[in-house]
């Protein structure tokens, strides 16, 4: 992968730079292994979009080769060549229950939170700060799947399972897998400014950045079968989205009559062509609104809502807020 060109430093783009800090990323047992490489490729991009050498350290109750589910192992240290770091990032797995139950594990992520370090958590790993007492009273997410587990095990906790990720105080949290490469953006973002995060959103090949208020399922993905014979069709529809997509539209698309393709449609999917698209639409838009400084006007136009009011009318059906509201809280979170 090429590196970021020299002159990509937070001076050139009127940014004052702060020391860059050095970040642990704590795995254990089964671990998933793209909760720890994910953020570590990103702090490692931005290091070098800003001509720095990355400083990362992996950490581990007990140092030395430590096994990923996938078999894949990792070089740990122990928790003792943590003393520089000032951002800990705990990975999850499938072995985090052993790792949330480790007191060794519980008293370094206490210690570094009552030290005021930032401390996170990609997936799973949420467990490990969850009975380490550092969730109780905040908000904090992790993978939807296991939203009903968490819940009832830590009532205390304000649970937002629709989020990437969470921040509250300096305590972060993300959802699944890939989610933990958002909240790094996220943190690189204020340690650096964002033409850094988004020089390392480029490098990573990443569409855009999402924020922590995007929500973790995709429209075509909650469809009965997304990968269906109306799969191509609506991946198309997506890239489409100022088009006028009227039944009529897709139905020629699709080289069918307007009356087969809407009935096979529904049997397929679930829903009406209509209802699909526009939950294209508002997945777009939200996406869009959260994420950008893009005037509203602009993100109704050219997402194929037109009308702004429109758009305001079906993000309040969808969402429960205006799209005003949702950038708002985009940026606060």
């Amino acid at each position: 992968m090429p590196s970021c060109p020299k002159w990509h430093n937070s001076l050139a783009f009127g940014h004052t730079m702060t020391a860059w800090p050095m970040i642990g990323i704590l795995i254990f047992p089964d671990f998933q292994l793209l909760d720890a490489a994910g953020p570590i490729s990103a702090f490692e991009i931005a290091a070098r979009c800003i001509g720095k050498p990355p400083l990362i350290r992996v950490l581990a109750a007990k140092p030395g080769l430590v096994r990923s589910s996938s078999g894949v192992e990792m070089m740990a240290r122990d928790f003792k060549s943590a003393n520089a770091i000032t951002t800990l990032v705990v990975a999850g797995g499938t072995g985090v229950a052993d790792a949330a139950r480790c007191e060794v594990t519980r008293a370094f992520v206490q210690r570094l939170a009552k030290r005021g370090m930032r401390v996170a958590s990609v997936c799973s790993g949420a467990y490990v700060l969850a009975e380490a007492g550092l969730l109780d009273g905040r908000r904090a997410t992790t993978h939807w799947g296991r939203t009903r587990e968490f819940v009832a095990r830590y009532p205390r906790i304000k649970f937002e399972p629709d989020r990437i990720f969470t921040r509250d105080g300096n305590v972060w949290t993300s959802a699944g897998i890939s989610a933990g490469i958002d909240l790094a953006l996220a943190m690189i973002t204020e340690d650096h400014g964002e033409e850094i995060a988004q020089q390392t959103a480029r490098q990573l090949v990443l569409y855009h950045r999402r924020s922590g208020g995007q929500s973790q399922f995709s429209s075509l993905l909650e469809l009965k079968t997304p990968n269906g014979r109306f799969g191509t069709l609506l991946s198309w529809a997506r890239e489409n989205l100022d088009a006028p997509l009227s039944v009529e539209d897709l139905a020629d698309r699709a080289g069918m009559s307007a009356r087969h393709f809407a009935r096979a449609f529904a049997a397929e999917t679930g829903t009406t062509p209509s209802k699909a698209v526009e939950r294209l639409r508002l997945e777009v838009a939200r996406e869009r609104v959260q994420s950008s400084r893009e005037a509203i006007e602009r993100v109704a136009e050219t997402t194929g809502f037109r009308d702004p009011e429109r758009m305001r009318r079906a993000f309040i059906r969808a969402f429960g807020q205006p799209p005003q509201a949702l950038r708002r809280a985009a940026r606060a979170g």
